[in-house]
């Protein structure tokens, strides 16, 4: 094993846990994979905020976090655990649950899955569709983030859902994935493997969640290869504990007339990063993602957006709203990539966030690099609170002003929560933006 330097002893820690634990030591392609991201780990070395890409979020207080991985087997979890939390009666819907990085087959339901799709848990795939797995594992590129390689190097499990052609899935996947910390620290790193082929179709709509206030720290990384004429709905959403540190991946890549949706929602997390990078590298390819973060007191929550147009005649959409109260601080960091041959590229891009408290803060960079000429891209953010004439005129309507502020807040992130995939998520997401705003402090 690659012994790191005395400024990665953190990282080096982690990894010697969890390497103690892993599937596929007779894959070389696995091991050589592992080996490489040990390698990339050694090169980038600790964040820090000189790097552009950590400029605004400190590391410090999540490397200081005495963090264990988990032991293999996890029994504890019972179906009333997650029954407030589901989003989808059990026949309207395929469900996989993890506890703790791994999967729980007693909770999970996939009777009546079609016979084209696969889905399951990674680790368990690997035996089944091994040649699958080690292309797209292979194919993915090394990092610029050295959490995605410390994921890389201790490759376990995590989702596996493989459409096969022409194929759609009849209803929506249900992921959940649940930490309970119980007593140490945990560290938990799910790997997940998202593959459509030709002319496949999925709705995909995944959860992190924790119950308690369990100090824990989920870093986890989602690699989705669309193939051409395929389409992805995918809606990922965050409410982990108020105590807990997250860090997910999300890796893109799309071939001509793919069409990727994303909804992505962050509620919770002592401190969360998201990073979304997606390249479109077929003509026609579509990618649409929207975002909503509500960040109160203490809480700090980052996006990072790399959006790629690397050929001609791809268009893409992001829209991003952040609602803050308390001492919450959040970071928005959206790139566009127009490369020279990318001709006839639509793209647009903006940020929109609502300071409820003086005392909240946001960070927001929307950014266009644009080596083409025939394009039309736009990006923009804005800042600002509520206006004081709404208020009034809800006020004088007989509405108090606690539930006025909280009226105007949810118009405001409705933009966003009407891209969720399903009624019954949208509903769910809701109650529990109502529910935060109205226990929290928001006044001025």
């Amino acid at each position: 094993m690659t012994v790191l330097s005395d400024q990665n002893k953190w990282f080096d820690r982690i990894l010697a846990q969890a390497v103690t634990d892993l599937p596929g030591a007779d894959l070389t392609w696995l091991q050589e994979k592992r080996e490489q991201a040990k390698a990339e780990m050694l090169r980038l070395g600790k964040p820090t905020r000189k790097q552009e890409v950590w400029r605004y979020t400190s590391v410090d207080n999540l490397l200081k976090q005495e963090f264990e991985s988990p032991t293999p087997d996890f029994s504890a979890l019972q179906a009333g655990d997650i029954r407030d939390q589901i989003f989808f009666a059990d026949d309207d819907c395929y469900r996989l649950v993890f506890a703790n990085g791994r999967i729980v087959t007693d909770l999970s339901r996939t009777n009546g899955l079609e016979k084209e799709v696969s889905l399951g848990s990674l680790r368990a795939s690997l035996g089944i569709e091994s040649e699958t797995i080690r292309s797209q594992i292979l194919a993915s590129s090394p990092s610029t983030h050295v959490f995605s390689e410390l994921n890389a190097a201790a490759i376990n499990d995590g989702l596996y859902l493989h459409v096969s052609a022409n194929t759609k899935v009849s209803k929506p996947i249900e992921v959940i994935y649940l930490t309970l910390s119980l007593e140490n620290q945990l560290v938990v790193q799910p790997r997940n493997l998202i593959v459509l082929d030709e002319g496949a179709e999925a709705t995909l709509v995944e959860q992190y969640i924790s119950t308690g206030d369990s100090v824990y720290f989920n870093n986890g990384v989602t690699d989705i290869k669309l193939a051409k004429d395929s389409k992805l709905t995918h809606a990922w959403f965050q409410d982990e504990s108020h105590a807990a540190y997250h860090i997910s991946n999300i890796n893109l890549v799309q071939d001509s007339n793919s069409v990727y949706r994303n909804t992505s929602i962050a509620l919770g997390g002592v401190w969360s990063r998201t990073d979304i990078n997606a390249s479109m590298k077929g003509e026609g390819a579509h990618c649409d993602i929207n975002g909503l973060y509500t960040i109160g007191e203490k809480q700090l929550i980052d996006f990072h957006l790399n959006i790629e147009h690397l050929v001609p005649n791809t268009t893409s959409e992001e829209h991003f709203k952040g609602i803050l109260y308390g001492k919450g601080r959040a970071v928005f960091d959206g790139r566009i990539l127009v490369e020279k041959d990318a001709q006839l590229t639509n793209a647009n891009l903006s940020n929109a966030n609502l300071l409820l408290t003086r005392d909240a803060e946001v960070d927001t960079k929307p950014q266009l690099e644009i080596y083409a000429d025939d394009v039309k891209c736009s990006h923009g953010t804005t800042i600002g609170q509520l206006d004081p004439d709404h208020i009034f005129y809800l006020r004088s309507r007989g509405i108090s002003e606690v539930e006025a502020r909280k009226m105007l807040s949810l118009g405001f992130a409705n933009e966003v929560l009407m891209s969720c995939p399903t009624e019954s998520m949208r509903t769910r997401i809701e109650a529990k933006i109502r529910a935060q705003l109205l226990s929290a402090n928001t006044k001025p």
